[in-house]
């Protein structure tokens, strides 16, 4: 805590420092763990690196919310104490029993220097009576070897937890002997002993070398399997980050432990989002958040002492079959400075008096019309020729995110297959210092990435091949939602 304490300040000097997302008071961060409400709040954990910005041993980082709008930052809550999660506590789940939450995570040890193949990996419970201090249990590890059968005995991790009529269910990360990823299924009485139930489902065809970060939850009728393949191959347009993270629906047999279900979706298009995990709140939302980074990306906040964050929390809901995640209303409570335009004709380029910034959300619903190509450009800079470009294709019904302009960091492009409803696109932008999340048509698309321009590159540009309509445009300020940690 005090070597992240003694960061802290200078972190937040930092020109693209995050303003309304979850990040670390200082240094890394990744997977968002143990996200659950309890006694009135929401509690999400994080994998941190308190010494460095960049990945290294793994503590459990926390912070809290009420409305998942503004966040308080609270004591570390794991860290690396015992023969058994030595060198991590890796990733994992919360669950509240008896008052109190219980945190299950996976205990990692290097048995050697290849982190690919020289590790143990155990399950373990931590519990805390006020959600804050964390005692782990006597009995740990709670699940201390991966079963036996076509099951890699060393990687096996990320527990999910959930309740259902009289027993505690979780499934974990696998892969097969043959590196094909997979989901394995327990249950338990008391979160304390645990049987192993089946291969809950697994890798056919491209679906990667192992499962990470599973989330199991039942949404609208249907059981949803909520996964991070590692390893797919590209497909057209799609999978083109180094690994990716999506769903699969269907139903889950508790007699049996299969998991019957139609095949993989993504849950977001862009180039920052990995490991979501899911909660669901006192309203009966689903609300999901994920990591805004992805591994083997580089992250200019790391010479600033800090990496990584976390999505702005997405509500999920179904629509003719498929996901849509919608951002939480409760963001609402950031807004400031509203402009409004109406009917505004665009052909060619127009930037629009009051339409700029870097921390804002942007809302517009556009009519096509004979257009063939149109769209917005963000975080724009005449001076230095930066730009985040997002891009509408009609003929080739995609949506095409552009970073190779944004400024610092890599560039790229991702493609996201999208259809116009009666000739509109509806568009949702978040834009924070340096993270830009897009929601396409209501939610049925997201795309996602960090960016990193220079400080004044503040500029917002609508364009058009042909004549397009802005029906109905609206953008807010945003204002700050994290606070720094005090202890």
């Amino acid at each position: 805590m005090e070597s992240v304490l003694n960061e802290q300040e200078s972190v937040d000097q930092n020109h693209w420092r995050l303003q309304y997302h979850v990040s670390t008071p200082a240094f890394w961060m990744n997977d968002p763990n143990g996200f659950s409400f309890y006694k009135g709040e929401y509690h999400l954990f994080y994998q941190h690196h308190p010494y460095s910005p960049e990945w290294g041993p793994m503590y459990w980082g926390h912070i809290k919310s009420k409305d998942l709008t503004y966040w308080e930052h609270l004591p570390i809550a794991l860290a690396p104490s015992e023969e058994y999660d030595r060198d991590g506590c890796f990733s994992g789940s919360a669950i509240e029993k008896d008052g109190k939450l219980y945190a299950m995570y996976t205990g990692n040890v290097w048995t050697g220097d290849n982190y690919d193949t020289d590790l143990r990996q155990v399950q373990c419970l931590a519990v805390s009576e006020d959600g804050v201090h964390f005692n782990k249990v006597p009995q740990n590890p709670v699940i201390d070897s991966a079963p036996e059968g076509d099951i890699h005995p060393y990687h096996f991790r990320d527990p999910k937890v959930w309740k259902k009529d009289d027993y505690y269910y979780c499934v974990l990360g696998s892969r097969t002997k043959d590196h094909e990823g997979q989901v394995l299924l327990y249950c338990s009485r008391d979160l304390l002993t645990w049987e192993f139930m089946n291969v809950m489902a697994k890798s056919q065809g491209n679906l990667g070398f192992m499962w990470e970060c599973p989330d199991l939850f039942s949404l609208d009728g249907q059981d949803v399997l909520v996964m991070s393949p590692q390893g797919m191959k590209s497909e057209g347009d799609l999978y083109h980050n180094l690994h990716q993270a999506g769903y699969v629906k269907g139903k889950l047999d508790y007699k049996t432990g299969l998991l019957q279900h139609e095949d993989f979706q993504l849950l977001d298009y862009g180039f920052g989002f990995y490991a979501p995990q899911t909660a669901e709140d006192e309203h009966g939302r689903r609300i999901m958040i994920a990591w805004m980074a992805m591994w083997e990306s580089s992250m200019p906040e790391q010479k600033h002492n800090w990496a990584g964050a976390m999505t702005i929390p997405r509500e999920l809901s179904t629509k003719q079959g498929n996901i849509i995640s919608k951002p939480i209303p409760e963001l609402k409570q950031l807004r400031q400075h509203h402009v409004q335009y109406k009917n505004i004709t665009v052909n060619g380029e127009q930037e629009l008096a009051g339409i700029s910034g870097d921390c804002y959300e942007l809302e517009v619903k556009i009519n096509a019309k004979a257009a063939s190509q149109f769209g917005i450009k963000v975080r724009t800079d005449n001076d230095t020729h930066q730009e985040t470009l997002l891009t509408y294709d009609r003929l080739e019904s995609l949506f095409i995110f552009n970073r190779d302009k944004s400024g610092e960091g890599d560039g790229g492009i991702r493609k996201a297959p999208v259809g116009l409803n009666d000739n509109h696109l509806h568009l949702h932008l978040f834009v924070d210092k340096s993270s830009i999340e897009v929601f396409i048509n209501e939610g049925e698309k997201v795309m996602t990435s960090r960016i990193y321009p220079a400080d004044n590159a503040k500029g917002i540009c609508f364009f058009a091949d042909q004549e397009i309509e802005l029906i109905t445009l609206n953008k807010w300020n945003l204002s700050k939602g994290v606070s720094p940690l005090i202890v």
